[in-house]
């Protein structure tokens, strides 16, 4: 679709979305800043350099940037990596990731906007993560030459393909996917759907998932020993870790915390939100049901806080970038975002750590891990909140069985991976 009738297309959108972004600054406080990077206002890259411009929405994508930059640095040194992300928290954790390199934040899809940035970064070849696609963007990269390749490809069935297959939509889309220069999925599922939505077959490929890679096979992550010394977490006395969590999961772990605490001595309990705007509302919770909650942005390292004494404790993780300081420290892990009908979260860094795991029903986001952990007795599935409590009860009162979990989790990482260089080889024979 040619970009001018695109930009007509976005005016009635833009109008319908105001009134849900002006709640979101107003009410939630996302998205108050970086609307003149937005709209084109992008850093100015200098020198001759060739350039490689990758993308990733939010932060998991951006963590799962890592072995990417790495891998372009070390094979093309004489190539620029530029990086750009669309949420706020993507966007810190991107400027908190590389420090000496451009990052910005991805442009709205107006042709005179992205033409604005293609010539401000001049990019070689452009990496999407996972799918993050555009028409405008796609259409002019393009015009323009310029490769445009999907790293860590994944298309869910409920979220993405069913969006797709609308008659208008679907149209839209396979002019912008006919039009990619190859796709790296995840898995054959996600390539079968990368076909059905336009990508020529010779150029998809199965190259397994990048969040194997940066996963970081280790028994210990730097700084979580000051982390645990600043809010007083008893290295002596089981903990559990509920990770990434969402509405209404909180909830849930706190009501299993309560069922478990008089079988488990000294049981302590750390709960990391996945969205920075719920932290308060968890702290307010965890207060709520008689806890003393303890936020780790008002103990930074440094701080001595003495373990918990009458009062029982929880733990809030309320700072960005340290989950695994505190998957570090669990000895039972819970997956949030899986209680829910949230799609799940990364099981692969608590792997990775050798952490012994559970999650709930909702992990579709996450299926081929999953199924990989379960059939490798690797993690713990449960039905639904009723089942929650026994399953850590298994874990924590059950040290051999608990230990065999991680390390079977852990070996299940380490077989995987390797889809980093698999990567990069198809970049480097798209570029030269």
């Amino acid at each position: 679709m040619p970009p001018l009738l695109m930009d007509l297309l976005y005016l009635p959108a833009a109008a319908l979305y105001l009134p849900f972004l002006l709640y979101q600054m107003i009410v939630l406080g996302k998205n108050r800043r970086g609307w003149g990077q937005r709209l084109g206002g992008v850093p100015l890259r200098s020198g001759d350099k060739p350039c490689v411009w990758i993308h990733a929405v939010s932060l998991g994508e951006v963590n799962a940037t890592r072995t990417l930059v790495d891998e372009i640095t070390r094979r093309l040194p004489d190539h620029d990596v530029v990086v750009s992300a669309t949420t706020d928290t993507g966007y810190a954790a991107a400027l908190k990731l590389y420090p000496g390199r451009i990052v910005f934040r991805y442009p709205l899809d107006l042709s005179p906007v992205v033409r604005r940035v293609f010539r401000r970064i001049r990019p070689g070849a452009i990496i999407l993560m996972e799918l993050e696609v555009w028409p405008n963007f796609i259409t002019l990269a393009h015009r323009a030459g310029v490769p445009i390749c999907i790293a860590n490809g994944r298309v869910t069935e409920e979220k993405s393909m069913r969006r797709f297959r609308k008659p208008v939509i679907r149209t839209i889309a396979r002019g912008m996917f006919s039009r990619i220069t190859w796709t790296a999925a995840q898995d054959e599922t996600y390539a079968r759907r990368f076909v059905e939505l336009g990508v020529d077959p010779d150029r998809v490929h199965v190259v397994g998932n990048l969040k194997y890679d940066t996963a970081e096979i280790s028994d210990k992550i730097a700084g979580a020993d000051e982390l645990a010394a600043a809010m007083g977490i008893d290295r002596t006395r089981p903990l559990v870790v509920a990770g990434s969590t969402g509405p209404g999961e909180e909830e849930m772990l706190l009501e299993a915390f309560e069922t478990l605490r008089p079988g488990i001595a000294g049981l302590q309990l750390a709960i990391i939100p996945r969205k920075p705007e719920r932290f308060d509302e968890v702290a307010r919770l965890i207060e709520s049901r008689g806890y003393e909650c303890r936020r780790r942005s008002r103990m930074p390292d440094g701080a001595r806080q003495d373990p918990p004494a009458d009062r029982p404790v929880v733990f809030l993780g309320d700072t960005m970038g340290e989950l695994r300081k505190f998957y570090s420290l669990a000895t039972v892990v819970f997956v949030g975002r899986s209680l829910v009908p949230l799609g799940g979260s990364d099981v692969m860094e608590v792997a990775g750590l050798g952490k012994p795991m559970c999650f709930g029903p909702y992990m579709e986001n996450f299926a081929e891990a999953v199924h990989g952990l379960l059939s490798g007795q690797g993690a713990i599935q449960v039905r639904d909140a009723a089942n929650m409590a026994p399953a850590l009860d298994r874990l924590l009162s059950d040290p051999a069985a608990s230990t065999a979990f991680g390390a079977n989790a852990r070996a299940f990482v380490a077989r995987n991976t390797g889809t980093t260089k698999k990567t990069i080889d198809l970049l480097i024979a798209a570029i030269q």
